[in-house]
């Protein structure tokens, strides 16, 4: 007598922890926090916006930046990037060219489990961003 009304009871508390697909967010700015293996230098600010029109854009640190993008699924997949001409210190400098380098790179998304983006080259570390 019991059992069924258990087993039925079970099915609809496991149905509910069935995992839903997680969609990326477009027209939301993210913080970088790692590029690859690397931080970021301390106080310096990187953000990304995934707009719904197919442009990204964002601060690189020192210049705003600015690129094309294709989203399909889990696939994320960016165009040259762009820039200003801004000139910062050398280690800002290097820093943006890293980020700037590793868009093109860059071929799929997913989040943590700590609910961190992560936009992964074919190969390496991804970059790793919040929402701000």
């Amino acid at each position: 007598m019991y059992r069924p009304l258990l087993a039925s009871l079970l099915g609809i508390s496991l149905a509910g922890c069935a995992s839903q697909a997680v969609t990326l967010q477009t027209d939301s700015t993210y913080q970088v926090e790692w590029i690859g293996e690397r931080p970021l230098i301390d106080r310096s600010h990187l953000t990304m916006t995934l707009g719904s029109d197919g442009r990204a854009y964002g601060n690189a640190g020192c210049n705003h930046w600015f690129a094309s993008y294709s989203l399909e699924g889990e696939r994320l997949t960016f165009g040259p990037a762009g820039s200003t001409r801004k000139l910062c210190a050398p280690a800002i400098m290097e820093q943006e060219a890293r980020f700037l380098a590793s868009l093109e790179t860059l071929q799929r998304w997913d989040i943590s489990p700590i609910d961190q983006l992560r936009l992964w080259p074919a190969s390496g570390k991804p970059l790793r961003l919040w929402p701000e």
